[in-house]
């Protein structure tokens, strides 16, 4: 049906408006997606950038995201399998009955992690530990105990005072059996 200009139907809207519509909506869609970016991600920039550059802001972020993800669930798996050895090292120790120390050393790259488990009849100095840490090169950053029944758990973390250069944790770990044996 034509109306009395030669125009079309009042009824259909024209192709026109309908893209105008369109990149209208793709207009505030690119805008939304750009606002949920956050802003220290924009490169320095006087001029807003173009819509293709807010898209490349978003996909490499997304791709960033991602990566961090699947770094915290790695980081999370070994935390867990750490609880999980810590756990079953406790209830070895208590179901033995502890005799003589344990102690159990885990390199977790970057950073060595000492759990040290003792009776309260033993009279055990800490800063002999640290100090061999030292000796080998190692940083301790944190260092903990807890009494649980007759026991003393002690944790340390050290890490590699020169990353370069690391631990040789073998060496660590063989010094202090000669301290605990000691004992």
């Amino acid at each position: 049906m034509k109306n009395s200009c030669g125009g079309q139907s009042n009824s259909k809207p024209d192709r026109k408006a309908i893209e105008k519509k369109r990149r209208n909506d793709m207009k505030n869609l690119c805008f939304k997606l750009a606002s949920l970016i956050p802003h220290h991600n924009f490169k320095p920039s006087k001029e807003i950038a173009s819509q293709q550059d807010q898209l490349d802001l978003a996909a490499a972020y997304i791709k960033h995201l991602r990566e961090r993800i699947e770094k915290l669930k790695r980081l999370k798996e070994e935390a867990m399998r750490s609880m999980e050895a810590s756990s079953s090292m406790m209830e070895r120790t208590a179901s033995v009955g502890l005799t003589s120390p344990v102690l159990e050393l885990r390199d977790l790259g970057s950073s060595i992690e000492l759990v040290l488990i003792t009776g309260l009849n033993k009279n055990f100095m800490l800063y002999e530990v640290i100090s061999i840490f030292e000796q080998e090169g190692a940083e301790v950053v944190s260092a903990s105990f807890s009494t649980v029944g007759g026991k003393i758990f002690h944790t340390l973390h050290a890490q590699a005072k020169l990353s370069r250069v690391g631990v040789e944790t073998t060496r660590v770990c063989q010094r202090l059996q000669e301290l605990i044996k000691s004992y």
